[in-house]
């Protein structure tokens, strides 16, 4: 997301694979090799914590500052919405399409200048087996704190999509990484281990994020279809609290299928203003449309459209949660 050129959470990055987050994609593969498995990493019973570099450090403060000067603003809110942001069905539908059927970012991109592409819609089909994994650096207690929160999240995720979500360590195909400065930038090789199609870009992107880019999440799909098979999602550890909950509110949800920023969503995370830090009460009404049972993965934009604004009406019209 960004605030004024300063922050951003990197949309959906996309990569299709031969097997399957903030949005890079690469070109479908042509009759790929089936992809190595790649095992689930063994929890040691004494898990490693190594001090982080000055620059984590570093990193640290500046997140913590940015973090109280959001609030000074009033911005980073966590209450869901309220009386002060009405939305209608139509903002709604409006609202879907943007998020839920356009790309942030041109296959081809750097990945540094946004450019909205038309995509088709996107959505897990299979259940969800999400891991939590931390790098080195990580402390203990934040681990602990960290693995509270996406087992929490993942549960109302799971309420509000009808997908099944399971937090395990068994051959995961959602991953929540939680990573340090020290601990991001050696992490290429595994990356490409548990991704082998990705591209050279995405790989440069993740291992090299500059610090305006708060967290990001790869989502990877199987050539000629839409649906997910795995996702890998980054938050960086050097985060306060409120912030690393924003980046697993919003890169969780962007892994999900809802890949894309609007600016004239409200009250919403998918928007690039900062206003709001956790999934609010419009952004779980644009999770339910994006499983509802009438919409269908791989539809484009001239089929969903319609009816989104149908399902939309439904959602909002009196008597209706």
């Amino acid at each position: 997301m960004m605030i004024g050129g300063i922050t951003r959470r990197l949309a959906m990055l996309v990569v299709a694979t031969g097997v399957m987050g903030c949005q890079l994609m690469t070109p479908p593969v042509t009759s790929p090799a089936p992809p190595p498995s790649v095992p689930a990493p063994v929890p040691d019973p004494t898990p490693v914590v190594t001090p982080p570099s000055q620059a984590s450090r570093d990193l640290a403060v500046y997140y913590g500052r940015l973090q109280n000067d959001l609030l000074a603003q009033g911005l980073m809110r966590g209450d869901g919405g309220g009386p002060d942001t009405p939305f209608t069905d139509t903002q709604l539908a409006r609202n879907f399409v943007r998020i839920a059927l356009f790309n942030e970012y041109r296959d081809d991109s750097d990945f540094r200048t946004p450019q909205a592409t038309i995509s088709k819609l996107r959505r897990w089909t299979s259940p969800i087996r999400m891991s939590v994994e931390f790098g080195n650096t990580v402390p203990l207690a934040q681990r602990d704190a960290d693995l509270a929160s996406v087992s929490a999240y993942a549960a109302r995720l799971s309420r509000v999509t009808g997908v099944p979500i399971e937090i395990t360590d068994s051959n995961p195909n959602f991953r929540v990484l939680f990573l340090g400065e020290d601990d991001r930038r050696a992490y290429g090789p595994r990356l490409r281990a548990l991704i082998p199609n990705i591209s050279d870009a995405t790989v440069r992107t993740f291992v090299n994020l500059p610090r305006d880019q708060l967290c990001v999440v790869i989502g990877t799909f199987t050539p000629g279809r839409s649906s997910y098979t795995k996702a890998v999602a980054m938050i960086r550890a050097e985060h306060p609290s409120l912030m690393r909950s924003a980046c697993i509110h919003e890169e969780l949800a962007q892994g999900m299928g809802l890949a894309n920023d609007s600016p004239q969503a409200r009250p919403s995370i998918f928007n690039d203003d900062e206003e709001f830090a956790l999934l609010t009460a419009h952004d779980e009404l644009l999770l339910r449309m994006l499983y509802d049972p009438r919409l269908e993965a791989g539809m484009d934009p001239a089929t969903a459209a319609p009816l989104a604004r149908v399902i939309a009406r439904e959602y909002l019209s009196p008597g209706q949660s």
